[in-house]
């Protein structure tokens, strides 16, 4: 319990500079006269690259180990942040952004493959399970940093502030001369590439899931605002329902780590499936906010509880010596999804209204659990 503890400060460290640097970005780039439409472009690097090299990410953490490439990640976040500090300007932003998007996406696979191999397949859930509560906490704890730091010592010294805890997280792991869990090294075959993987049937079932769930994600974080907005809530309003959702995923996660032990993971996906879909086909007829808050913790309750799960399957689903290569598929399709689907939903929301959105991402959730059932039996 001891190194599962170490491990998921490592990463928490890692993943509260890189929340925090989105929302001070955003905020950073505001205050220096910026534009929406040049925010918007900004947020969109922290993903864009990642989106294409997240597989190769994969390849090399299965070749190399996790151990190099989390510390290169967590040397490389703590430079990006502290880019804005030196040089304060647009320019520098847009070189911060994707840097350190980049720089995440290289811990997190490798932060992955540590968990996969932690312990013994049994355990492996579990192991998942602790890891996605942790990303609970940082993803909670770092925009209040965030806000804090900006509030004290400025935009350009809250992104220093932020780049001191992977400093802080690389040293730590500098000192533990032991090795990384790490799975088994497997020599790779010659012509194998991403379609062999994706022919891999159980990958299939897997990827599909993630796939769906991933879309689950991130369109509560479009819809619900301009849903808020659109029947007249306050700002703060908003916030205080979409903070229900995120501590919806830290109250399930915490319980998942003994519920996993106890059911099957695909009967645990289809539930969770099951229940966001009958939360989205309700929110566009609910006004109240705490009916809202109700809905977007049910929400959060059904979502959080399936990425662990998710993750345990994919590692299990790889074949031997491609599991960072696996994770690095569904990094690809997370990054896809965090790019693509807001523009979607904004152009049908806008021809159409917010009920059809809010009704097809429902279907397919019902749909996705279905399809969880019948993989259980």
């Amino acid at each position: 319990m001891k190194e599962i503890a170490f491990f998921i400060l490592l990463n928490a460290f890692g993943h509260l500079c890189y929340v925090g640097s989105r929302m001070t970005t955003s905020l950073f780039a505001l205050q220096l006269g910026a534009s929406a439409f040049t925010v918007g472009s900004l947020v969109a690097c922290f993903a864009m690259l990642p989106m294409f090299f997240s597989v190769f990410a994969g390849r090399l953490i299965d070749r190399v180990g996790p151990r190099g490439p989390v510390m290169i990640g967590l040397a490389l976040i703590a430079i990006g942040a502290a880019l804005p500090f030196l040089h304060p300007s647009i320019a520098i932003l847009y070189v911060s952004a994707p840097l350190i998007g980049t720089s995440f996406m290289l811990l997190h696979i490798a932060m992955n493959s540590v968990f996969g191999a932690y312990g013994t397949p049994e355990e492996r859930a579990v192991t998942f399970s602790w890891l996605a509560l942790g990303f609970s906490i940082s993803n909670s704890v770092g925009p209040v940093l965030a806000g804090f730091a900006i509030e004290t010592f400025g935009h350009a010294g809250a992104m220093l502030t932020l780049a001191t805890l992977p400093v802080v997280a690389l040293l730590a792991l500098w000192r533990r001369k032991r090795p990384l869990p790490r799975p088994v090294h497997a020599p790779r075959a010659r012509g194998t590439g991403v379609l062999d993987l994706l022919r891999v049937p159980s990958l299939q079932h897997t990827l599909i899931a993630s796939g769906l769930l991933n879309m689950g994600w991130d369109i509560y974080s479009f819809l619900m605002p301009v849903y808020g907005n659109q029947i007249g809530l306050a700002a703060s309003t908003i916030g205080i329902i979409m903070s229900t959702f995120a501590f919806a995923t830290f109250v399930v996660r915490a319980v998942l780590t003994q519920l996993v032990r106890h059911v099957k993971p695909w009967m645990l996906i289809s539930s969770a499936m099951a229940v966001a879909g009958v939360a989205y086909f309700l929110f566009p007829f609910v006004e109240r906010v705490p009916v809202l808050m109700a809905l977007s913790f049910l929400l959060g309750l059904g979502l959080g509880a399936s990425q662990p799960v998710i993750m345990a399957l994919l590692y299990e689903a790889s074949p031997p010596g491609r599991q960072g290569e696996a994770v690095g598929i569904r990094t690809t399709m997370l990054n896809i999804s965090q790019t693509f689907i807001p523009l979607f939903s904004g152009a049908i929301s806008a021809a159409l209204g917010m009920v059809p959105v809010f009704g097809l991402i429902s279907l397919m959730l019902l749909g996705g659990a279905w399809f969880a059932r019948s993989r259980n039996r």
